[in-house]
């Protein structure tokens, strides 16, 4: 059984929490999706998937994974009962993060290569559009109203709004340089964009498409240059955004009302991908340079354990 450094009497205290939850953390280098137990903390299974996997998510009834293999030009529907890969869903070339519509319907992906957007129809798995969008697309949101999609655009510098029922590009709203990922608030009113080489998260006003706040992070011993911020994950009561700040090893805690950081927390090296627990009381982080997971609570600001994982994870996920 692979080693997992967390003391016994954190085992006990964790266990009923996480009684029943299942963490998915897709592995960039290793192919692979590592299945974790969430009372126990331990690594339960190993699944093979397409080559480079990054994004991963549930489908919205929860019975599916769907993971961006990258090298394949496809989007992989994983069952979640089996392990096993049932379907490729059509994307452009090289997608690495996605975005599901409201109902679960439509899947939005982010081609990287061809610097698209392609709209999949999940339940008949064909390509139901696709809008060219700025150079070296990267993360993507859908409003919570179903409305919008947004797409980040890595060489421009700037946010694409696509009006999903005219299938066009409506908008785009310039970000500081490198933004990786977006995620919309609860109420649909704010965007928030995280900005890699420019150490910072802005937050635009989803009405005017016009940039209200930014914030910038410090992490104590690293330089400057290499905080770099990309996945930030809401909590569910919506008080708090968590945001992995890349090779500066850490998650940033973050009010989400008065958009102040309330504390920094070391992590692994190069954490990218971000996950919250269902109950709120736990954040993950995908450690790419530890081949580590980082459990983090979120009441105390501090990590509570590691396990470790694959190469290179990218993505995490907690399934109820």
């Amino acid at each position: 059984m692979r080693r997992i450094i967390l003391s016994a009497a954190l085992i006990a205290a964790a266990a009923p929490a996480w009684a029943g939850e299942t963490i998915y953390v897709s592995n960039e280098r290793a192919n692979t999706i590592s299945v974790i137990d969430g009372a126990t903390l331990q690594t339960i299974a190993t699944w093979p998937v397409g080559k480079r996997p990054r994004g991963i998510t549930l489908s919205r009834d929860g019975r599916q994974l769907y993971v961006c293999a990258s090298d394949e030009n496809a989007v992989q529907v994983i069952d979640r009962a089996t392990g096993k890969v049932v379907a490729d869903l059509p994307s452009g070339e090289d997608p690495e993060t996605f975005a599901l519509s409201p109902d679960g319907t439509l899947l939005f992906a982010s081609n990287e290569r061809d610097a698209t957007v392609t709209a999949i129809d999940v339940p008949g798995r064909k390509v139901a559009f696709q809008v060219v969008v700025g150079v070296e697309p990267e993360g993507m949101a859908v409003s919570p109203d179903g409305r919008l999609a947004v797409s980040t655009s890595e060489t421009d510098n700037a946010v694409h709004w696509i009006d999903i029922a005219s299938r066009q590009v409506v908008g785009q709203t310039p970000t500081d340089d490198r933004p990786r990922h977006a995620e919309f608030t609860a109420d649909g009113r704010q965007l928030w964009v995280s900005a890699e080489i420019g150490n910072s998260v802005q937050v635009i006003d989803v009405a005017t498409r016009k940039v209200i706040d930014t914030l910038h992070f410090a992490v104590p011993g690293i330089a400057p240059e290499k905080v770099m911020p990309v996945q930030i994950r809401f909590t569910p009561d919506h008080k708090r955004a968590v945001i992995a700040l890349g090779r500066g090893n850490a998650l940033a805690i973050v009010d989400a009302a008065s958009r102040k950081v309330e504390a920094i927390v070391p992590v692994g090296p190069r954490v990218w991908g971000v996950a919250i627990t269902p109950d709120g009381r736990r954040a993950l982080s995908a450690n790419g340079l530890s081949d580590t997971v980082s459990i983090v609570d979120l009441a105390t600001a501090k990590q509570v354990a590691t396990v470790p994982v694959g190469r290179a994870p990218w993505g995490v996920v907690v399934a109820p």
